[in-house]
């Protein structure tokens, strides 16, 4: 069976001329803004090709690398997709775009991702405890196999990030609130875009395997104090290498760094009526 190629809807004519030059210093953040004010005013429509970088640029007067950022950025963010040798698309849904929008107001900047991380260590600890007193053998199961393929991953960073969520995921889900899981699923999603500065830290891998066999090994025994309080111990360890990954600048030139990412996700301010 031939597969169908993809529908693409080109790139809007004339946005380049909506787009005015950027006259602010932080033009990774304005590039970023500017890009969403047209999304949320319906002048760029889902499956939409945005222009070239080089365009782009030129349009509002920046450098192509400011240009870059803001474009990595709303990537991570899950608003636009970038298609290796295809180009930047906008992605659909843009009927879950306004309340996403509300959401990326958590991403003010620092303080307030310091503030999600001290709100997941209490909640992740919950989850913990109350997962100590749910667990099934099924779903011990499921953690120890999370377990093995964190170790599994070797150095592949991608596999132990991947199977170091299911393994947060699943003990949320083992701990049947379906609450907790959701907004635990949420913080994860906005921290997500430091999840593998944080495994370049050296340390990480080591010492992330030790605190959750600890914690694996209290949900297995039914114990809900050890439980939690291994999880907690885990959650401030994860939390001072999170704040060495945010003091650490970008690997390589011309991706954005921790400063340049903070500014392009500021919140979205709403229009009035």
């Amino acid at each position: 069976m031939t597969s169908q190629p993809d529908q693409q809807i080109p790139a809007t004519p004339g946005l380049e001329q909506l787009l005015r030059p950027v006259v602010r210093e932080s033009s990774v953040s304005e590039v970023a803004k500017r890009l969403l004010d047209h999304l949320s005013a319906g002048d760029i429509r889902p499956g939409t090709r945005l222009p070239a970088e080089r365009q782009l640029a030129e349009a509002l007067g920046v450098a192509r690398s400011s240009v870059r950022g803001a474009l990595s950025a709303l990537d991570v963010l899950g608003i636009i997709e970038i298609r290796p040798g295809s180009g930047s698309y906008v992605r659909e849904g843009t009927s879950e775009f306004l309340p996403r929008a509300i959401n990326w107001g958590l991403m003010l900047g620092q303080p307030r991702t310091q503030d999600l991380v001290e709100v997941r260590t209490h909640m992740e600890a919950i989850s913990a405890r109350l997962a100590a007193e749910r667990a099934t053998p099924e779903g011990i199961a499921r953690l120890t196999e999370h377990l093995a393929h964190m170790r599994e991953a070797g150095d592949d960073r991608r596999a132990f990030i991947d199977a170091d969520i299911a393994f947060h995921l699943e003990t949320a889900r083992i701990a049947g609130n379906s609450v907790l899981s959701d907004i635990l699923y949420s913080i994860r999603a906005l921290l997500q875009v430091w999840m593998e500065r944080v495994s370049d830290i050296e340390g990480t891998i080591s010492g992330t395997l030790c605190e959750h066999d600890s914690v694996l090994r209290a949900i297995a025994e039914g114990d809900p104090d050890r439980a939690e309080r291994a999880m907690a111990e885990h959650m401030t360890m994860a939390s001072e290498r999170l704040r060495a990954a945010m003091a650490t600048p970008a690997a390589e030139a011309g991706e954005p760094g921790a400063g340049d990412v903070y500014d392009a996700i500021e919140p979205v301010m709403l229009p009035e009526d």
